[in-house]
């Protein structure tokens, strides 16, 4: 029922900013959660950044005061910003989303690479 689809990775050096996009064919209104994840080989999805409908967030303490999750509900958009971007930042990053209407279910992006080198 939603797709979702990044864009905004790429390769940036340490300490360089990125700015990451998830479209959602959904209206954000009816969704109550979106958030970034982040995926690096061989290792766990884990959470990066969540954000409610309401606007509160929460983010996993190495992204705390670096990186920012916010959206745009009149393009149905959500982004992340990336700062002081450090090498074990290098992932595969998924926007995911929760509808109100089906909170059993989450949806997930076919992700963006991030890479931190320099």
């Amino acid at each position: 029922q939603v797709q979702l689809v990044e864009s905004g990775g790429g390769l940036v050096q340490p300490g360089g900013s990125l700015r990451l996009s998830c479209a959602a064919s959904a209206r954000i209104f009816s969704i109550s959660v979106m958030g970034w994840y982040r995926q690096a080989p061989g290792k766990e999805r884990d959470m990066v950044a969540v954000i409610s409908t309401r606007n509160t967030t929460n983010y996993a303490n190495s992204a705390k005061g670096r990186f920012t999750i916010s959206r745009d509900n009149a393009k149905n958009t959500v982004y992340l910003e990336m700062n002081s971007l450090k090498p074990e930042d290098t992932a595969v990053y998924y926007c995911s989303a929760v509808l109100a209407e089906a909170p059993m279910r989450t949806y997930w992006g076919q992700g963006t690479q991030v890479t931190v080198s320099s």
